[in-house]
């Protein structure tokens, strides 16, 4: 049999325990700091669609290596090219694609 000292010990830990699982489980459901609507994640992922399917189909670009992600409009492209022209090529691409309000280029040369 547990004395009274245990029984309110295991109280204790058992309330710190639950809070803790209360506390981590709110603060992962809770929000990001970036608002971004249904219709405008659809937006962006069909941009980033149109702008990968363009990379692919280009014969100067290795589409394999660049990255596309799109908030907002705002293109960003990221990874490594075998060539300054290359570089551009994608930037180019990117910024003729429907809907592409700007593009952050973030491709850097391979060594």
């Amino acid at each position: 049999m547990k004395t009274k000292p245990q029984i309110l010990f295991f109280r204790y830990v058992f309330a710190i325990a639950v809070a803790g699982c209360i506390a981590m489980g709110i603060n992962g459901c809770a929000g990001t700091k970036i608002k971004e609507s249904t219709g405008q994640y659809i937006d962006d992922a069909a941009i980033t669609t149109k702008v990968n399917a363009k990379l692919v189909e280009d014969p100067v670009v290795s589409a394999l290596r660049i990255n596309v992600e799109t908030y907002k409009g705002v293109v960003q492209l990221s990874g490594f090219a075998n060539s300054r022209a290359e570089i551009e090529q994608a930037e180019t691409l990117a910024k003729q694609t429907e809907g592409v309000r700007d593009v952050r280029n973030d491709i850097h040369l391979k060594k």
